[in-house]
């Protein structure tokens, strides 16, 4: 690893040398361009511009998101938070889409990245905070062609190879993209479970090694029809197979019993995601109005085969449980918007959306050593039908925007085996948005806006797949899980580019990780329920800076937290900071340096302790004769990632730590081919939406 790692740094600098070494050639014509911020404000809403600045090496959107400031990815980089905002809607060109469908983008394919504080009614109502990533399109015509390799060196040696085309020819732009990478990723966790009334004392650490050769395929047409009106249509597509032996040691005490297990699960997974849209927007010149609509398919399918075995107090391993399961979703969505501006500069938004969703789960047990075996078959069905309507605009020095969005959702549950249904909601909810903007004068501003919104659960945790850790022991899903409603107010006061932000937040039926002890079985159950409540106050110091050739961006994150639970322990909430300060410096000869640290305090919200962290990453790029970029960087300086996470919940006392392994050096390197002329044609966005696919 040492080796690798110094041979990696030696390469890179040995490459800048012989590249500022080169001949001096004459230049017929030379183009002075600003260089644009990598991280700007405006309204209290981030943008990162990842095409033009250093962001652009890193290896997938999932880890870009994570150094950005006030978004957190968890330990399994399944999920992605924002700071005193919870789970974000996520956009790729204004279409809504969801982890899967950034695993299955190119960072290379990426323009810049918003994240949309108070996001408007036009918006699906399930966020408070929308991150919109922006593709590129090409604003001339030609071909070209990106090669890319980057050589990751963590624990293990991981590679991402990729190529990526792009052909514009007057009014048609076609895009392409395959990625192939070979990665072994490295997991760890552990508990320690107290259950004082049946005096028993359970302790488990667990490790899994998971190989993955990882294929990501994606192309996509635009036709610009004139002006106003445009056809796209893509698709990508992400299949994997991962085999990953998960081995786990146990301390099991109970009463006088004592207990010392060492756990084989030998796991063999298929993941397969397949994603398409068709967009298109036209303009109704009778009314002088944008009418867009878009539809899209998204699919999910997740087989997994394992094969447990246990060893007890070194008797010898025998074998325990066969265990297979299938997850398949199938998503369906339609939309359609409306958008008029009058005169006198009001514009007025209408729009309506469709959503459909089929899951099934399959699972099938098999018990060696007794004859319970048992298989379930599990069928959901989600239904969402929304309108919106919204009015903007400006008055003498007030911004303001208004709006509502009803949603209707009706949602069935049901095993294959049972007579009725185990599952039938049906509700209604308005979500009305206001946002009032007022310009004091050049340099001073005041916002105020109000939302409510709601957090509906993703598909694959109202299934019930779950994962065996020990006998005692095992991860679960809740079929059973309510949406989470939210209202939500803030005031912010803006001087140039700085701004301070206070906000409030109460939640209703928070979705959080608990324990049960099923004792029947012997076994402790973790798995997501409705709490009964969570209040947040939050005080925001954004602090951009920007000196000659060093520009910096600093966020500070005052933040009280509150969860709260009747089965649960509630201890005295504290407020704990989050800071966030990112630094980029431009040298001579092209050369770029981003030192980015960021970091939490210890937190104690309610029913849950969680420790402290600060990260340090650091990264060095050089782009040569235009085509060859090189980056090297270093993440997780200090090797801090690890989280820690105690609670009570139905008389089970957790005490559990999630190690990530992020500390890594990257090599990246990449090449352009092509030559493209100039061309007229601008730009346009895409838009659509999608459902909760993972």
């Amino acid at each position: 690893m040492l080796n690798n790692t110094i041979c990696g740094i030696v390469l890179f600098f040995f490459g800048m040398k012989v590249f500022s070494q080169e001949k001096k050639v004459e230049l017929n014509e030379v183009k002075v361009a600003h260089v644009k911020k990598a991280i700007t404000v405006k309204d209290g809403n981030f943008k990162v511009d990842v095409a033009h600045s250093i962001y652009n090496s890193i290896t997938n959107p999932i880890d870009l998101l994570a150094k950005l400031p006030n978004i957190q990815v968890s330990a399994d980089k399944e999920s992605v938070t924002v700071i005193g905002k919870g789970t974000p809607l996520l956009y790729i060109d204004n279409q809504k889409v969801e982890i899967n469908d950034l695993n299955s983008l190119s960072v290379d394919d990426i323009k810049s990245i918003e994240i949309i504080e108070n996001p408007s009614s036009r918006y699906e109502a399930n966020g408070r905070v929308v991150i919109n990533i922006t593709r590129k399109f090409s604003k001339k015509e030609g071909l070209k062609v990106d090669i890319s390799e980057k050589l990751s060196f963590q624990r293990y040696f991981n590679n991402y190879f990729g190529i990526h085309s792009s052909f514009k020819k007057k009014k048609l732009e076609f895009k392409a993209n395959f990625n192939y990478n070979q990665l072994t990723v490295w997991e760890s966790n552990g508990n320690d479970f107290t259950i004082p009334i049946n005096d028993i004392v359970s302790n488990y650490r667990t490790k899994a090694i998971t190989r993955r050769p990882q294929f990501i395929l994606g192309a996509g047409i635009f036709y610009k029809i004139n002006e106003d009106d445009y056809l796209s249509f893509n698709c990508n597509e992400r299949f994997q197979n991962d085999r990953f032996d998960i081995t786990t040691n146990t301390y099991n005490q109970e009463q006088n019993t004592i207990g010392n297990i060492y756990t084989l699960n030998a796991n063999k997974q298929k993941r397969n995601f397949l994603n398409t849209f068709l967009n298109y927007n036209h303009k109704i010149r009778s009314l002088d109005a944008m009418l867009f609509s878009g539809f899209q398919y998204s699919r999910f399918k997740q087989p997994t085969n394992g094969i447990i075995s246990n060893d007890f107090n070194d008797t010898g391993i025998e074998l325990t449980q066969k265990r297979d399961q299938e997850f398949l979703v199938n998503v369906f969505s339609g939309k359609i918007d409306v958008e008029k501006e009058f005169k006198n500069k009001m514009t007025l938004e209408v729009g309506t959306l469709f959503l459909e969703a089929d899951a099934i789960t399959k699972l099938e047990i098999e018990n060696f050593n007794t004859e319970a075996n048992s298989f379930t078959d599990y069928q959901y069905n989600e239904k969402n039908i929304a309108a919106y309507s919204q009015i903007s605009g400006n008055f003498k020095k007030i911004k303001y925007s208004i709006g509502v969005r009803g949603e209707n959702t009706i949602v069935k549950g049901k095993y294959a085996s049972a007579d009725h249904e185990s599952i039938d909601k049906n509700y209604i909810n308005l979500f009305p948005k206001a946002s009032f903007h007022f310009s004091i004068d050049d340099f001073n501003s005041m916002s105020l806006t109000y939302a409510k919104s709601i957090n509906r659960p993703i598909f694959s945790r109202t299934s019930q797949v779950s994962t065996y850790i020990n006998p005692y022991f095992v991860w679960a899903n809740n079929i059973d899980l309510d949406p989470t409603l939210l209202d939500e107010v803030s005031l912010s006061y803006q001087f140039k580019n700085k701004i301070l932000q206070l906000s409030y937040t109460k939640m209703k039926s928070p979705v959080h990780y608990a324990t049960s002890y099923d004792e029947s079985q012997s076994l402790v159950t973790m798995q997501s329920e409705n709490f009964d409540q969570e209040t947040a106050f939050s005080l925001e110091f954004t602090l951009p800076f920007e000196y000659k050739n060093w520009s910096t961006t600093n966020v500070i994150n005052g933040i009280l937290n509150k969860v709260e639970n009747k089965q649960s322990v509630v201890n005295q909430s504290k407020p704990y900071l989050y800071y966030y300060s990112n630094h980029l410096f431009k040298f001579k000869k092209g050369i770029k340096m981003m030192v980015t640290g960021w970091g939490m305090t210890n937190r104690q919200e309610g029913v849950y302790k969680k420790n402290g962290l600060f990260i340090m990453n650091f990264s060095l790029s050089k782009t040569f004769l235009n085509r060859l970029d090189c980056t090297l960087s270093y993440n997780d300086i200090f090797r801090q990632m690890k989280f820690t996470e105690n609670f009570t919940t139905n008389d089970v006392q957790a005490k559990g730590i999630y190690y990530t392994d992020a500390n890594l050096v990257l090599l990246s390197v990449k090449y352009s081919f092509g030559k493209i002329k100039d061309s007229e044609f601008k730009e346009r966005n895409i838009d659509d939406n999608l459902g909760r696919i993972r």
